[in-house]
């Protein structure tokens, strides 16, 4: 009698531990899940992709979406959204290499990020004095500067990219791209201080329910403000790390960035007024989306199966976020 009690109840907990351990992996963002298929069907139909030397060439490309992803995901934790990368990253690219700026490459860095903060206060106060959509300004804004940058060059078209630039994109420690290093030294800081912050717990408050957060004394309306504000912030930083890349200028630089972020945060366990996947699941998402494009490559699907995949990917994301939210009650 005592054993087969024993035997019911060693049986009930490995249930127990197997259905544990179902819901956990149930509860991890998309990307982690997708990333893994993705490499599995690389192994099996492109091996060469996951050579040593192609991952950190895929990690490289990885970057400048991995770098906007971070701002994105900032703003979207605070249930808004950021559309403006794609203008942000064309203007900044043409200050540089059109030559209107008089001053040498570490001074006209600091104008560029200048200028980026200034976008994106202009950016969070229509979204948070005027209360207009963030997707409406945001859109605005990046067409509008989209639009300055191609009337610009038809006077002075944009040029090579800054040396400086130039070389960091191609500069190695270790083997390692000294971009990807950059990259997870501003990811690791940047997770640690929103997790023990005033701001982070603020900005994770007004995800949950901006009402009661403004309510109980938040700063609702300056937390808001100041992710749009890093948002910009880290699109400029994107666009720099990009054109060293190009090594030129375009008025068409960066302009899928917004859409690849949008659908990274999303695929990374970023929902409006949700960060469930922290910090890193955008960056797992981020290097999965550039491992897909490169996937597709290989296997020959052009521009066109690349743009209607990533659509699926957000609405297919999209939609199984909210089933999981109706799932949930809502919370």
């Amino acid at each position: 009698m005592t054993t087969t009690v024993s035997t019911t109840m060693l049986a009930s907990g490995k249930r127990a531990n197997w259905r544990a351990a179902i819901g956990w992996l149930m509860g991890l963002p998309p990307a982690y899940g997708a990333t893994v298929l993705l490499l599995l069907g690389a192994a099996w139909l492109r091996p060469n992709l996951l050579s040593p030397m192609l991952l950190l060439l895929i990690l490289r490309q990885a970057v400048p979406l991995g770098l906007a992803v971070l701002g994105q995901s900032l703003v979207m934790r605070g249930r808004s959204l950021d559309l403006s990368s794609g203008g942000v990253i064309a203007a900044v690219a043409y200050l540089l290499t059109s030559g209107v700026l008089p001053w040498d490459a570490p001074w006209s860095l600091l104008a560029c990020m200048a200028f980026g903060l200034l976008v994106g206060a202009i950016n969070g106060l229509l979204v948070v004095r005027v209360r207009a959509s963030s997707v409406i300004v945001t859109l605005s804004v990046s067409m509008i500067l989209s639009g300055l940058v191609i009337a610009a060059s038809q006077f002075r078209s944009p040029g090579e990219a800054p040396a400086m630039l130039r070389d960091f994109a191609v500069a190695r420690v270790a083997g390692v791209p000294v971009s990807v290093l950059a990259w997870l030294g501003g990811l690791i800081p940047l997770a640690w201080f929103l997790r023990v912050s005033v701001f982070g717990r603020s900005l994770d408050a007004i995800g949950a329910s901006p009402r009661a957060a403004q309510l109980s004394g938040l700063p609702h309306l300056k937390v808001v403000f100041i992710t749009h504000v890093l948002s910009a912030a880290m699109s400029v930083c994107s666009g720099l790390v990009m054109l060293g890349a190009v090594g030129v200028g375009s008025a068409n630089l960066g302009q899928d960035l917004a859409l690849n972020s949008l659908a990274a945060a999303i695929l990374g366990g970023i929902n409006f007024g949700h960060g469930k996947g922290g910090m890193w699941g955008p960056m797992v998402a981020a290097f999965m989306l550039a491992f897909l494009f490169n996937f597709l490559t290989s296997l020959g699907l052009g521009e066109a199966g690349r743009l209607m995949l990533q659509g699926a990917i957000i609405g297919t994301a999209a939609l199984a976020y909210s089933w999981r939210l109706r799932s949930a009650g809502g919370h």
